[in-house]
């Protein structure tokens, strides 16, 4: 399935480059000229506090919403000037994931197929393949509104990865999910940038972004405050500490952590 996929652009061709990006709400600056460079092929992290501008850039990115000033291209491509050329080769998984509840899990791969215009034979196949892979075979007839809130992730990872992207983007899909589910996505994952893909991903779990990403940006009050190689960063300036440890000195540690209620001891 994944090996499928179209390799037309080199390897040195990024997936993702903004320039001056911005997003605002009448006086608000949710996200704040950022300048992002995914390279194609690599697990990037977009990593941020609550309310930093990373599901407002997922939303630009993904054309869900209009960027209010800057430059986006996607694979190449301009995504405001060539809308359905970039929706073929992106698969995408939201927070709220979006799935229609009274579909069985095969007929929610059925209808994805159908509407990328894949042949029925494909579509039987690849589905066939990602609920194997997924453990999801015995739920397969059964409707999503049923499913576990696990089972939802992957049926809407499935869903995604289906028609063969060149590019994947995942709106915390780890979280409330199991160990088992966990480890299943990440194997998937790391199977799908190996065959040349690139995932872009938001997740508050530093240990398992830790483990995955190849590229981390970090965001903060709508401004990138950290791009670059997962091992570049956590290395600069001479340190030798966790993702956690970055991700805290650039967007400030917040509470203090050894903080007490009173009340409460």
């Amino acid at each position: 399935m994944i090996n499928g996929m179209d390799t037309t652009l080199s390897t040195t061709d990024p997936a993702i480059v903004t320039r001056a990006l911005v997003r605002t709400f009448d006086d608000f600056r949710a996200v704040d000229g950022i300048d992002l460079h995914v390279p194609r092929g690599s697990f990037y992290g977009f990593l941020g506090p609550n309310g930093a501008g990373k599901s407002t850039t997922i939303k630009c990115l993904t054309g869900l919403l209009p960027p209010s000033g800057g430059d986006i291209e996607i694979l190449g491509l301009d995504p405001l000037q060539e809308p359905l050329a970039v929706k073929r080769q992106v698969g995408v998984v939201p927070e709220d994931l979006a799935l229609i509840e009274r579909l069985t899990g095969l007929e929610t791969l059925q209808f994805v197929g159908r509407v990328y215009g894949i042949a029925r034979e494909q579509i039987r196949d690849r589905s066939a393949e990602l609920l194997t892979l997924m453990d999801l075979t015995d739920a397969a007839g059964s409707q999503v509104v049923d499913y576990s809130h696990g089972m939802r992730k992957k049926i809407a990872l499935s869903a995604a990865l289906l028609p063969a992207p060149r590019l994947l983007f995942l709106d915390e899909p780890f979280e409330g999910i199991d160990a088992v589910a966990s480890r299943q996505i990440r194997s998937l994952l790391r199977s799908y940038t190996a065959g040349g893909g690139t995932v872009f991903l938001t997740s508050h779990i530093l240990e398992i972004v830790e483990k995955l990403s190849t590229h981390i940006g970090i965001i903060h009050r709508g401004r990138l405050v950290a791009q670059g190689s997962t091992a570049e960063l956590k290395t600069a300036g001479g340190r030798s500490g966790t993702l956690e440890e970055l991700f805290l000195d650039r967007v400030g540690a917040g509470a203090d952590e050894d903080a007490v209620l009173d009340w409460l001891s």
